[in-house]
C-alpha cells in the first residue's frame, strides 16, 4: 500500500519526485516490527536531497549532546558564547540591549523575539521572495544579523505563550556550536552525528558546485539556488537521504545522541507557531484537531519538517517513524497530506 500511495502523490505538477522510509516499532522495547524503504517520480530509494529545516532537528541534537557533557546549559544566557560586537543593536525593546541576556532555550523554541531573517519582509519583500524569483545570492551570519536588525522584534523575549519560528535563531545558535568546538558546524555535525550512527549519505552543504543533491522544485521548475542553500548553514543546509533520516530520527527519540530522559523536559512546553504547529525546545509538533477528522483521530507528529518538502517525525500513538521528502518548494502541505496518508494506510 504504501508504495500505491506514494506513486498516486505524483502527478508531475505539484510533486515530481518523493522518497520515504517508514519504521514501525514496538512501544516498549522499540525494537523495529517492520521497515519499508520506498521512492517514485525523478527520486529513487537512494536519493540524496535537501533536508531544509529539519536540519534543525540535528542542531538540536548537538545541543543535547553537549548539554549532556556539561559543555552549555540551556539556560545560559548567549551572551556567554558569543561576542557583544556580534549581537550589537540586534535586539532592542525600550532603549535596551535585549540579545546578550537571550538564552539558549530561548533560540531552541523560538521564543526569542529575533525576527526572521530569511522570511520576513523587508520594504515589500523577503529574501524568501527573492529565492523563488530565481535570484539565488549567498549570505554570512554577519549579514543575517545585519539583515534582523533592520527588523522591529516579533515579542518581548520569554513573553509567556508567544512564540514565532526565526531562522535567525538557529544561525546563532550554530555560531555557539561553533565556539564551543572550535570548528565549523559542517564538521561539528559530520563528527559527532553523521559518522557515529553511520549516515554516509547525510552532509552539509557547503560548495554550490555540488550536484549531488537533487534540485530542488519550485511549482513546475527546479530552481537552482546553491549559493543560498550554502548559506543557510544551521537552520537548514544538511543534505541527506531518507533512509539516513530514519537512522538519525531514531537514534534522536532513543538515546544513541544523548540519554532520551531529556526529552520530556524538552517537550513540556508547547507553543503555537502556525496552526497547526506548535514548537517546544527544539523539537516541532504537528497535530490536526478533531474537528478536522471528526470520524477518525489523526496521530500527533512529533519531529520536524522543511520548506523543502521534507521531513522527519515520530507518531508516538502508532509506534511509527516516518522521513522523507516531496522535494516541492511551492506547496508545504503536501508532506503531511502523504505522512498522515501513509500512517493511515498500516
Amino acid at each position: 500500500m504504501y508504495q500505491i500511495t506514494l506513486d498516486k502523490l505524483i502527478d508531475n505538477r505539484k510533486v515530481h519526485g518523493a522518497a520515504v522510509s517508514v519504521c514501525r516499532v514496538t512501544s516498549s522495547a522499540r525494537t523495529v516490527q517492520d521497515e519499508w524503504i520506498g521512492a517514485s517520480g525523478n527520486l529513487e530509494p537512494g536519493s540524496q536531497f535537501f533536508i531544509a529545516s529539519t536540519t534543525k532537528l540535528m542542531i538540536t541534537a548537538l545541543l543535547r549532546q553537549l548539554r549532556h557533557e556539561g559543555r552549555l546549559g540551556i539556560d545560559d544566557s548567549i551572551g556567554q558564547y558569543l561576542g557583544a560586537e556580534l549581537l550589537r543593536d540586534l535586539l532592542i525593546i525600550d532603549g535596551v540591549q535585549q540579545a546578550p541576556s537571550l538564552t539558549i532555550r530561548q533560540l531552541m523554541s523560538h521564543t526569542s523575539g529575533l525576527p526572521d531573517y530569511f522570511q520576513r519582509k523587508v520594504r515589500g519583500s523577503s529574501l524568501q521572495d527573492e529565492l523563488f524569483a530565481g535570484g539565488d545570492r549567498s549570505w554570512t551570519l554577519e549579514d543575517v544579523l545585519e539583515r534582523a536588525r533592520g527588523m522591529r522584534p516579533a515579542f518581548r523575549p520569554g513573553q509567556e505563550g508567544r512564540a514565532e519560528y526565526s531562522d535567525t535563531n538557529y544561525q546563532l545558535l550554530g555560531r555557539i556550536i561553533e565556539v564551543l568546538e572550535g570548528a565549523p558546524i559542517a564538521e561539528v555535525l559530520q563528527q559527532r552525528l553523521f559518522v557515529p550512527l553511520g549516515m554516509a549519505s547525510t552532509y552539509m552543504y557547503t560548495d554550490p558546485s555540488d550536484t549531488r543533491p537533487m534540485a530542488l522544485y519550485y511549482k513546475q521548475k527546479p530552481l537552482p539556488i546553491p549559493k543560498a542553500m550554502t548559506s543557510f548553514g544551521p537552520d537548514g543546509g544538511v543534505v541527506s537521504t531518507s533512509s539516513d533520516m530514519m537512522i538519525f530520527l531514531r537514534a534522536f527519540f532513543g538515546d544513541a545522541i544523548a540519554p532520551s530522559t531529556d526529552l520530556d523536559e524538552l517537550t513540556r512546553t508547547w507553543n503555537s507557531i502556525w496552526f497547526p504547529f506548535a514548537y517546544a525546545t527544539g523539537i516541532m509538533r504537528f497535530r490536526l484537531p478533531r474537528i478536522f477528522s471528526p470520524f477518525k483521530a489523526q496521530p500527533e507528529l512529533i519531529g520536524h519538517s522543511g520548506l523543502s518538502g521534507a521531513f522527519a517525525f515520530y507518531a508516538p500513538s502508532k509506534g511509527t517513524f516516518i522521513t522523507g521528502t516531496v522535494n516541492q518548494l511551492a506547496y508545504p502541505d503536501t508532506s503531511f497530506r502523504l505522512m498522515l496518508k501513509m500512517l493511515g494506510d498500516e
